[in-house]
């Protein structure tokens, strides 16, 4: 749920400018949930397709329970609900119920507050609109489409406007059915999407890991330092196909190659071609076990890819954007692990996960946009929360996030010696008041309120004066 669009709003106001676009934007919304929206308990796509509330799949969104991850992997297409999950049922059963469009909203405002952006140690530097602290922005605002196709073809897609206009986000189109092999069950699929990570059925990897909401680019807000490619910077600028089988519910495998679209594709489809480099084939892998007992699931895997990326020249925008002849290659090789615990009342989730990518930055070297030949580069988050309640669910969360390196004063020049060493932790505390029940008078509808600070030992090599950037956000994130 990482957008690539923003509104920007001014210190603690709402802002004139974007404001007619919202609201028309929600008015027409309005008039098709009233028309077509009936009573959910999560996230109403999901939630009236599976007839499950929203704590069923999810500890918290957007972490996933053991029933979450399965809906997933068996392509968004699960039923059970009181509507029908498909708009050409195959069974005579399902086409007697109503069919309903698996529609949803989004909306995430936040107000952050950073400790000393004028400080020696600061990287916040703000520009109009915005004030140099205590600003409120509507940070996304967003349709998904949600659920099944047919009885074996569904998808997650996610449109988000920002100030520039509409551009596609995370998207995962699925096939999925299942078959016994030698007496054991498997579920085998096929899955295509627009950024690395995003179809993986865990929350380890980087595309739905923790933080779940995080400041906006517009607020300069500093992040968790230098990522390797795997790592989001491919997200909305590619396409991919590959194939997946979960099998005896334990082992889950899948391979998938990337492909980057062309520019002008990109540019109408709101990315802009100029923020990620041209890859023509990127493969994928994945590997997790996830043995049960009792209450408790263990997972343990790996992950990675291979990019031969050529960077973006520097020459020409949008559709006419240009590309250096050599290649850059990238290889990022991951390790996950999660331990999840279900008591009476509450969720206990243990999380780690690490991935070392080895740069061969040809093209980059040779054109002046790095300093040495090659690199490395190392990113390590390990995480804890505790989701207590039932309804009106409410979610401790920390994470210490770390990443180091080979110092390249090109690619990180904030410090003397170009390290990209940065290391801090984030804390999180959050309300979710619907998570098991409908909300009174709108039973669609489901809210997230959240309070997170993220504090910095270590920024780009830099100590003294780090915690300048440090952060408090306070968000408010609705869905219906």
């Amino acid at each position: 749920m990482r957008g690539h669009g923003r509104f920007a709003f001014g210190p603690w106001q709402c802002g004139v400018p974007s404001a007619t676009a919202v609201g028309a934007t929600l008015a027409v919304f309005f008039a098709i949930g009233i028309g077509y929206a009936p009573p959910a308990q999560a996230v109403p796509s999901f939630a009236r397709q599976t007839g499950q509330p929203c704590g069923a799949c999810h500890t918290d969104f957007a972490g996933l329970t053991p029933f979450g991850r399965l809906f997933k992997i068996e392509g968004y297409t699960m039923g059970g609900g009181k509507y029908r999950s498909t708009l050409f049922p195959d069974s005579a059963d399902s086409a007697q119920k109503e069919y309903v469009p698996p529609i949803s909203m989004m909306a995430m405002i936040d107000g952050v507050h950073y400790q000393n952006p004028g400080g020696a140690g600061s990287q916040i530097a703000m520009s109009p609109p915005y004030a140099g602290n205590n600003n409120v922005e509507l940070q996304q605002f967003s349709f998904f489409y949600g659920g099944a196709i047919t009885d074996n073809i569904g998808m997650f897609s996610q449109m988000t406007y920002g100030g520039f206009g509409w551009s596609w986000d995370n998207t995962d189109l699925r096939f999925a059915d299942s078959a016994t092999i030698a007496g054991i069950p498997v579920v085998y699929g096929i899955t295509a999407n627009n950024n690395p990570t995003v179809q993986d059925p865990w929350n380890t990897t980087p595309a739905w890991a923790f933080p779940y909401y995080a400041p906006g680019d517009a607020l300069a807000f500093p992040g968790y330092g230098p990522s390797p490619v795997i790592d989001g910077y491919f997200g909305g600028s590619v396409v991919s196909a590959g194939a997946y089988a979960w099998i005896d519910n334990l082992v889950y495998l899948e391979g998938s190659v990337y492909r980057t679209l062309d520019p002008f594709v990109q540019e109408n489809l709101g990315n802009d071609p100029t923020g990620a480099g041209q890859t023509n084939v990127a493969p994928y892998w994945r590997l997790a076990i996830e043995p049960h007992w009792g209450d408790s699931w263990l997972e343990f895997g790996t992950f990675g890819m291979a990019a031969d990326i050529h960077p973006y020249s520097g020459i020409g925008t949008g559709s006419g954007a240009t590309y250096f002849g050599q290649t850059d290659n990238y290889t990022d090789v991951g390790f996950d692990t999660q331990y999840q615990y279900e008591g009476p009342n509450y969720w206990l989730t243990l999380r780690g996960s690490y991935i070392h990518e080895y740069q061969d930055l040809n093209a980059s070297f040779a054109n002046g946009l790095a300093a040495n030949p090659t690199n490395t580069l190392n990113e390590a988050r390990a995480y804890a929360s505790l989701a207590y309640g039932n309804s009106n669910r409410v979610v401790l969360t920390g994470q210490y996030f770390t990443s180091w390196g080979t110092p390249d004063t090109v690619l990180y020049g904030v410090s003397p010696n170009g390290s990209p060493d940065t290391r801090g932790w984030t804390a999180e505390i959050a309300y979710i008041p619907f998570i098991d029940s409908q909300a009174p008078g709108w039973p669609w509808f489901n809210v997230r309120i959240g309070l997170q600070y993220t504090a910095y030992q270590e920024f780009e090599g830099l100590t003294n004066g780090v915690s300048d950037n440090n952060t408090i956000m306070l968000y408010l994130w609705i869905l219906m």
